[in-house]
Formats: structure tokens, C-alpha cells, sequence
């Protein structure tokens, strides 16, 4: 068995630090990032990863900076681990820490690189409608998400999920995958080997202008995938008559025939009594099926078009 730090601080991270005691590895220090206020109240909570770590009975610690920090380098020096486990930790690793331990540090990735290198793999997979993403253990280097992989796993990613659902599945199946990692570089059986750069593609972190709906540049199925990635945040969301109007569910319809309404403008409306449709790129429809303006509660479209009169020919945006 071996002698860790585990470094990680959302719900992402839990399952593997689980999975790490569960192995019987010893882990003498949880590093996570400081509790932050959370929600409208903005009340102070612990991360996740310290919620567990103090039931485990774990030392933790959360320094608001780790670079040229001189008490945490001397802290990690003084236990010698064998390795370091970074897991969602939501910090650069600096180099001295990169080459502190024997086995280097070992990072559970969201992806299956070299695609999705950066902060938002699993959104940024699902807005971009893969079928099959995954998670990859790498040895960390200086360079973003560059490092040599050690093992991979794939998931099938089907086209109702969204980002939100998949997270929950991708920190369970990536748990084991990191204690599989650790055993093979002990017995030799797991081989670093470098990434194709070539294939790399980048996952940045999420704004909130990545969920506004451009009706003019997306087809109405890739808007569907964004809304889908953009999951629970940023969200998705156009304007209605100046005001900011959210859009919580919405589909690509099948068997809907709009060709009696001819060639619409991108976001223009095509309303029923039941139903809003909106026109995206390449004449593709899209069915906004709940919706939220600005200052009001979410509704189902048919509930929506009671209070808020919609007609045929309106644009949003």
C-alpha cells in the first residue's frame, strides 16, 4: 500500500478519495481549496472532499495558495508520499510539487485525452455532441492536461444526458480507475505513454455568455447539445422583449412539418396553443419546452403562453 496526499475539492472528487481508503491506502493529508459561501444566503460550507476527509478522521488543509507557499512545500516534504492524487482540485500544481513524490502526481481527468484538455471536459463533451467521452489517469506535467496517460476508460454518452447527469457517472467509474493506476505503476504492469497532440482539443471554463442561444450560427440540434453540456450552469437563455428569458427544457421535434410557414428568420417563433418552436441555422427548428422570463417562475410552454402572449412570426433574441 502507499502513502498519499489527496488533492481534490468538489462532489467530482469524493468517490476516489473513497476508493483510495477503501484500498487500504494510507493518506495522512487532504489538500482542498478554502470553504467558500455558497447559494443566495452565501453561507460559508466546506467542500465536499473535506466533508469526507474529517469523517475519515483525514488531516485537512486549504491554503488559498500553494505556489510559494512555504509551510505547505515543507508540510508535503516532511510526509515523503509516494505519490500525490489530484482529482478536480481546481489549482495549478506548481513544478516543485509536480517532482515531489517517487510516482509523480497522478490526475483523474474528464476526458479521454488528448481531447477536452482544460477546466470543462464533460460540458464542453456533451455541447459537442460526442456519443463516447471517458476519463484518463495522467502523470501531471507543467503543461495544460499534457502529461503522458497511464490508463483510460471510455462511456457512452447517450442523447438524453446531460452534463450534470453524467458527472455523477464519470466520478464513480473514474474511482476505480485511479486505484487500478496506482497498482499497475507499482508492479510495472502500467506504462506511461505521451499524448497525441495532434488530436488535442480544448475544454475552457465555462462563461456565462456560453449559454446564451445564437438562433443565428447553431442548427436546433446543436443547440439542444449546448443546453445539454451547459448543464446545471450556464444554462441556456435568449431574450423576450428586452428581458432575459431562460430556457430550462427544450427538444429537437420529430415529425413536425414547418414548411407551410416558409423561410423564417433565425429565432423567430412559430406558436400554438400549446407549443413555442423557434427558427435556428439552416432552417432547423427547436421546441422550447419550459421556460422562465426574467423575474418570473419556470413554467411548461403551455402554462408560459397563458401569461405571456406569443405569436407566430415574433423573434427572440
Amino acid at each position: 500500500m502507499m502513502r498519499l496526499v489527496f488533492c481534490g475539492t468538489p462532489q467530482f472528487a469524493v468517490p476516489t478519495l473513497k476508493a483510495l481508503l477503501a484500498a487500504g491506502h494510507e493518506i495522512p493529508l487532504v489538500v482542498t481549496q478554502p470553504d467558500r459561501p455558497v447559494g443566495r444566503a452565501q453561507e460559508v460550507v466546506a467542500p465536499p472532499v473535506k466533508q469526507t476527509a474529517m469523517a475519515a478522521g483525514i488531516p485537512v488543509i486549504q491554503p488559498e495558495k500553494i505556489r510559494n507557499n512555504a509551510e505547505f512545500r515543507s508540510q508535503l516534504e516532511s510526509i515523503k508520499p509516494d505519490a500525490i492524487v489530484v482529482v478536480a482540485y481546481g489549482r495549478i500544481i506548481p513544478p516543485w510539487m509536480l517532482t515531489l513524490p517517487r510516482l509523480g502526481c497522478i490526475n483523474l481527468h474528464a476526458s479521454l485525452l488528448p481531447k477536452y484538455r482544460g477546466a470543462a471536459p464533460i460540458q464542453w463533451a456533451v455541447a459537442m455532441g460526442e456519443e463516447i467521452t471517458g476519463n484518463t489517469t495522467m502523470r501531471l506535467e507543467e503543461g495544460l492536461d499534457t502529461g503522458p496517460i497511464l490508463k483510460q476508460q471510455a462511456l457512452i454518452v447517450r442523447p438524453d444526458q446531460t452534463a450534470l447527469d453524467l458527472f455523477g457517472e464519470m466520478a464513480i467509474g473514474g474511482a476505480p480507475l485511479v486505484v487500478e493506476t496506482l497498482a499497475g505503476l507499482e508492479n510495472g504492469t502500467v506504462k506511461p505513454r505521451p499524448q497525441d497532440s495532434t488530436g488535442a482539443t480544448l475544454a475552457p471554463l465555462l462563461e456565462r455568455e456560453d449559454g446564451r442561444i445564437n438562433f443565428a450560427m447553431h442548427t436546433a440540434a446543436k443547440i439542444k447539445n449546448r443546453w445539454r453540456g451547459f448543464q446545471p450552469w450556464p444554462g441556456a437563455f435568449t431574450a423576450l422583449d428586452g428581458k432575459k428569458l431562460i430556457v430550462h427544457k427544450m427538444d429537437v421535434p420529430g415529425g413536425t412539418d414547418f414548411g407551410e410557414f416558409g423561410v423564417a428568420a433565425p429565432g423567430e417563433m412559430v406558436v400554438n396553443h400549446k407549443s413555442i418552436f423557434a427558427a435556428c441555422a439552416d432552417q432547423t427548428w427547436i421546441e422550447l419546452l419550459e421556460l422562465q422570463l426574467e423575474g418570473k417562475k419556470r413554467l411548461p410552454a403551455a402554462e408560459f403562453l397563458h401569461g405571456t402572449p406569443l405569436a407566430t412570426g415574433m423573434r427572440f433574441g
